[in-house]
């Protein structure tokens, strides 16, 4: 029966129009929780380097009819019927994450970089497989191996870590690799702020007989933009997730380059096949047709020469944050970076991560708190914060600005009264002093959408 108002032949703009009028007609608290974190979002002044804001056409896209769609299996070869204009959006997604990062193979299924890594980590390894990837505390990720994910209790795990100054050491790399002869060699992070040798990481994986898996969620947008070197055809397997810096939807991709008819350890099966088997039926059933038709969109945007400039701000900015915090006397780790992302060991001003963090949330300015090498904190606690400046290159503030965020961030940190690991003191004038500057240059600085 159709609702008040409802036309009989909808377009996905009427769908759109009347949905949003149900919700907050027909389920006030819901659509008042929507507009609260709208709100919250445009007045936050996040530098959560984990994060990037989807343009309005990427939500619309990952909202639409397409969710009614159950269509198991690939495009042409589906399990089940009515799936001819979701053949034609997963082509397109298909089609234009090969051009973004010039790759020769693409799945555009994953949910996520984490079932993405899964998947490839079930199609290269038996069950008990070698793995060898950054450590944790070094900058690593949950999903590379850790002990309290699943690649850490069904895998084989070594790790690599950092030297003294902070950076990859690719010579230990080798010599660990030599000792515990992996399957597979990770090279990718959650928190390393310099560029990845991905030519050297290869020739490490060809000198043990392992594959190389690059995995570039936190440093997609830059790899798109050219601001980072490609992996591609170097790793034999490329993952990446399609929100931390591309902008689009929760999701993740799998990429190979000039290996994807590499055979497979099977013997008989080449890698690209590999890989679409792995992720269906092997670790997922359904995909999520929404999300596709987001992804298409955020990677048409990321061939843009707006996303290409958004890219270079992050780059400057990033490297601003770090040199104004350094000035300032704090504890930058490898003393700068190469990307989007600045980590600060905070314990040298007597802070832990989560205190620095809940005060500065305090204030509208939200980072997060992160272990850092040779860190005796537990991950709850940590003892440092991880800066990222995408968001702040989307709202189009410049190394000027990003040099403003930092001082506040520094009187915030100086003005913090600690009591414990977890518990502080803040003074109520000087919290509402740094929301005050927050709320000045978030008016200043609206979020901006690369939405061509």
């Amino acid at each position: 029966m159709l609702e008040s108002g409802q036309i009989p032949n909808p377009t996905t703009r009427s769908i759109a129009a009347l949905g949003w009028d149900a919700l907050t007609r027909n389920d006030p608290d819901l659509g008042a929780l929507l507009d609260a974190e709208a709100r919250y979002q445009t007045a936050s002044l996040s530098m959560v380097a984990s994060a990037s804001v989807a343009p309005p056409s990427v939500l619309c896209a990952n909202g639409t009819v397409l969710s009614n769609v159950t269509a198991e299996g690939y495009p042409g070869a589906r399990y089940h019927p009515g799936a001819a204009h979701f053949d034609e959006i997963e082509t397109l997604a298909v089609e234009r994450a090969k051009r973004v990062f010039g790759a020769q193979f693409a799945n555009v299924q994953p949910h996520s970089c984490s079932s993405a890594n899964l998947a490839v980590m079930g199609a290269l390894l038996p069950r008990g497989g070698r793995i060898l990837a950054l450590d944790l505390d070094s900058g690593g990720h949950l999903t590379h191996g850790a002990g309290a994910s699943v690649s850490g209790k069904y895998y084989d795990v070594a790790h690599y870590g950092v030297a003294r100054d902070g950076n990859l050491d690719y010579g230990t790399i080798l010599d660990r690799a030599l000792a515990h002869r992996p399957d597979v060699i990770i090279a990718g992070a959650s928190a390393y702020p310099r560029w990845l040798d991905f030519p050297r990481f290869r020739a490490i994986a060809d000198r043990v007989g392992a594959y190389l898996l690059a995995d570039i969620s936190h440093i997609a947008g830059l790899v798109a933009a050219g601001l980072h070197p490609s992996p591609i055809d170097y790793a034999h397997i490329t993952t990446t997730s399609t929100y931390k810096q591309l902008a689009g939807p929760r999701g993740g991709l799998i990429l190979l380059g000039k290996d994807h008819r590499r055979t497979a350890p099977d013997g008989r099966t080449e890698l690209w096949k590999q890989m679409q088997r792995a992720v269906f039926p092997g670790f997922q059933g359904t995909p999520d047709p929404s999300s596709i038709a987001a992804k298409a969109r955020a990677l048409a945007i990321a061939s843009s020469g707006a996303f290409q400039s958004t890219m270079k701000r992050v780059v400057d900015n990033a490297k601003a944050l770090s040199d104004e915090l350094v000035t300032l006397g704090y504890d930058v780790l490898t003393g700068g970076t190469d990307n989007h992302m600045v980590l600060v060991d905070v314990r040298a001003a007597g802070l832990t991560g989560i205190v620095a963090e809940r005060a500065l949330e305090q204030c509208g300015i939200l980072v997060n708190r992160n272990k850092i090498p040779g860190d005796p904190h537990p991950p709850t606690v940590g003892g440092g914060l991880r800066f990222g400046t995408n968001i702040l290159a989307q709202r189009g503030m410049g190394p000027f600005e990003v040099r403003a965020c930092a001082g506040i961030v520094h009187d915030v940190l100086s003005g913090i009264r600690v009591r414990d690991a977890g518990h502080y003191e803040l003074d109520g004038a000087l919290r509402d002093a740094a929301r005050d500057r927050v709320n000045a240059l978030c008016a200043r600085f609206p979020l901006r959408f690369d939405d061509e």
